[in-house]
């Protein structure tokens, strides 16, 4: 089969290459049974991460949007099929020399090149609980992490099919062009005080625009967060239905790693 034929799901859910701060794997099984009655619409993640949660459903169509343009680039090279030749070690001097090229691309205006891609990889396997991070020069700064083993990957042409129907881009959420019957799945940073992974943070207002901006979609939206009062109460006056979940919490800057609650809140399902 060739990698252009999608007429086919893929036999097993491909895996996410990257580790990601909030992913929602753990999510999968409640979201595949939302999904399943709607699996011949187009998927759009405004927030989409690591993609932990597309590589499961494997939609034929996507939209899958994030404001990091890093991991975007990343994601635009495995759409082509892409292999790099990098040298990837868990190694510490190797670790910090791959950053300071990393940035000396993000200055000198490479943040685009496959060599960029390949260091956005490297980083985020061998970085500290694989965070994604920048300063506020714009400069990625995450410390060495304190993996034992990694296993890199260094060929990913088996992502360049999963990727032939879907759509990348990197805009505020609100610029997306959404049709009438898109299959929305929206998970926005957390709303706790530790959401600055990028150098933008993420604010109150930005909660209450994405959740206005939802909840104005005619099709189906499935929304996470965590489950704090004011985000419940939040979505419950903007019609949604609420559940909540207990969810594991695997990055935390205080290292605290208690399950936390989400709350799953749905839209014209």
């Amino acid at each position: 089969m060739s990698v252009a034929d999608c007429s086919l799901p893929l036999a097993l859910p491909l895996l996410p290459p990257l580790k990601w701060a909030g992913g929602k794997r753990w999510l999968v099984p409640h979201l595949s049974k939302i999904w399943k009655p709607h699996s011949q619409r187009r998927m759009v993640e405004p927030f989409c991460g690591a993609l932990a949660v597309t590589f499961n459903l494997a939609p034929q169509k996507a939209l899958l949007n994030d404001s990091n343009p890093h991991l975007i680039n990343f994601l635009s090279w495995l759409k082509r099929g892409f292999k790099t030749s990098l040298w990837m070690e868990n190694d510490k001097e190797l670790y910090y020399a791959h950053r300071k090229r990393f940035n000396e691309l993000l200055g000198t205006g490479g943040a685009g090149t496959d060599e960029a891609a390949a260091l956005f990889y490297y980083l985020n396997r061998t970085g500290f609980n694989g965070l994604c991070r920048f300063n506020s020069s714009g400069e990625f700064n995450v410390p060495f992490g304190k993996f034992k083993t990694i296993n890199y990957i260094r060929d990913f042409t088996p992502y360049q099919r999963a990727f032939a129907n879907w759509e990348l881009a990197s805009l505020d959420f609100e610029c997306l062009a959404l049709d009438k019957g898109d299959f929305v799945y929206a998970d926005p940073p957390f709303d706790v005080q530790f959401t600055q992974y990028a150098k933008d943070a993420f604010t109150w207002d930005d909660q209450v625009r994405a959740a206005e901006w939802l909840a104005k979609h005619k099709g189906p939206v499935v929304l996470s967060n965590q489950a704090t009062n004011r985000i419940l109460a939040l979505y419950k006056k903007l019609g949604f239905t609420l559940r909540t979940l207990d969810a594991p919490r695997r990055i935390n800057c205080t290292g605290d790693r208690t399950p936390a609650c989400e709350v799953l809140a749905m839209r014209n399902l």
